[in-house]
């Protein structure tokens, strides 16, 4: 009898897939916001993170906004890395939202909208409402079922306790789908939203702990309410501005929120919203959070978005604006003139400039060590250091892509480790920007409509052409 054969399943819960800066985890700070040298993914560049560090308490405490702080250094030194680890810092409940600065000319309405839209991204609104909730642990579920299937809908009791009541609730079709699509059984303790009928599993009763061999080591177990069944709680929800305007912009609104088809949102619509927020700042039901917007290549910005930047950073309800850049002096898009790093003068005026520096030999050596870590890749101590000098003399991105291609190659001659052979078969396989240049230089005639051949060989082509 033929064998069957079971094609393996890989469970796809989490996405695995590992991105140029998925090492990292945070800024590496103490206490004191004193940079340690190798930590949360972070290597190097001291000086920056600290002043990243010292920005981020700013924004931690609601002390700035409307600020904006410029990100500038040289390719491959770690500023998207500086912005990443800014907002794995801040947490989920301060908004981070990026950008590219490309971005801005591709999208289906006009720059000052999608940078307007980008802003009210980056502000939150925490709104405090009251609900009244049922809480306590479930002491006994009867659900009656009818006979004949379809006959009649299902009715059932439920025995709700707290430390000091107990009481008996009748149960609707809705609410016996609910519990049962919760997997509630007796002994756990709930709760249950009156006004929306959304029940909420806390944990398992002390009460039943000896039962835990029964259940898996996940089990949370929680003390059982006291005082009234009934409860008023105060619920807490964290919206952004963007997420207000969508909804209120059009009919259909809250579907637009996951389709991403938002469309331009009228100014008036945008002002009700303020006006609302506002009063409801004043009546205490909510409060703001400024967050981060980050714009990565702000150089390829123009004129017209950095005129709308300057005025936009002045309104009261602006976030934390920080932008990164890798340009010198160079030409102002949109315009003839040049200036530092391509934005002009009166918006560098209102930048904090956080500077980045090229990283030595050791911090190279410490950044391919996390990389190879966080690509799962077992390597010599020879091919690292082979690795850590191509690094070094070609550019840190291009040794970090060298480590995956290498691990392919040593799977290739079924070894486990990565050895130097390895590295410099992928280092002979793929070119690095100096080398391929240097291909070019040697090889540019036989490209087409290149300076070279265009000077020298043009009329002769042109005469071909005739003839």
């Amino acid at each position: 009898m033929a064998e069957v054969k079971l094609s393996e399943g890989r469970d796809l819960t989490r996405i695995e897939r590992i991105g140029a800066h998925s090492h990292i985890r945070g800024l590496g700070l103490d206490s004191s916001l004193e940079p340690r040298d190798v930590s949360q993914g972070m290597v190097g560049q001291t000086q920056a993170r600290k002043a990243a560090g010292v920005i981020l308490q700013m924004i931690q405490d609601g002390k700035i906004a409307g600020r904006a702080i410029l990100l500038a250094g040289q390719p491959g030194t770690g500023k998207t890395a500086i912005a990443m680890g800014m907002a794995k810092s801040l947490g989920l409940e301060t908004p981070f939202s990026m950008l590219s600065g490309s971005e801005i000319f591709s999208l289906e309405m006009s720059k000052t909208e999608a940078l307007m839209q980008a802003f009210r991204k980056s502000i939150g609104v925490r709104i405090k409402e009251e609900t009244e909730v049922i809480e306590g642990e479930v002491v006994e579920i009867q659900i009656d079922r009818p006979a004949a299937s379809g006959a009649a809908s299902k009715t059932g009791k439920m025995t709700l306790k707290t430390t000091d009541m107990e009481t008996v609730y009748d149960l609707g079709t809705k609410m016996i789908e609910a519990l049962g699509k919760e997997k509630v059984q007796s002994g756990d303790v709930i709760a249950i939203d009156k006004a929306s009928g959304k029940i909420t599993k806390l944990g398992r009763s002390f009460s039943r702990s000896r039962d835990y061999d029964a259940m898996g080591p996940q089990t949370k177990f929680v003390q059982c309410p006291d005082g009234e069944l009934q409860k008023r709680k105060e619920v807490v929800h964290c919206v952004t501005l963007h997420e207000i305007d969508v909804i209120n912009s059009r009919t259909q609104g809250f579907l637009a929120l996951f389709t991403g088809d938002t469309g331009e949102i009228r100014a008036e619509v945008r002002e009700q919203i303020d006006t609302k927020v506002a009063e409801w700042r004043e009546e205490g039901k909510a409060e703001i959070v400024p967050g981060v917007l980050f714009i990565d290549e702000v150089h390829m910005l123009d004129i017209e978005c950095f005129s709308f930047l300057n005025r936009a950073l002045e309104n009261e309800m602006a976030p934390i604006l920080v932008v990164a850049t890798n340009r010198g002096i160079t030409a102002i898009r949109g315009t003839n003139y040049k200036s530092p790093h391509g934005i002009p003068i009166d918006l560098l005026d209102r930048l904090l400039i956080i500077t980045t520096q090229p990283y030595s030999m050791d911090e190279i050596r410490k950044i391919l060590d996390i990389r190879s870590q966080e690509e799962d890749v077992e390597m010599s101590e020879d091919a690292k250091q082979l690795l850590t000098k191509i690094g070094h003399e070609t550019s840190l991105r291009y040794a970090i892509h060298l480590i995956t291609a290498a691990a392919l190659n040593c799977q290739k001659r079924k070894a486990k480790v990565v050895e130097v052979q390895d590295v410099t078969r992928v280092y002979s396989l793929f070119l690095d920007v100096r080398r391929s240049t240097q291909y070019l230089m040697e090889y540019q005639k036989e490209y087409m409509f290149n300076e070279a051949s265009m000077v020298d060989g043009g009329e002769d082509d042109v005469d071909t052409m005739h003839e």
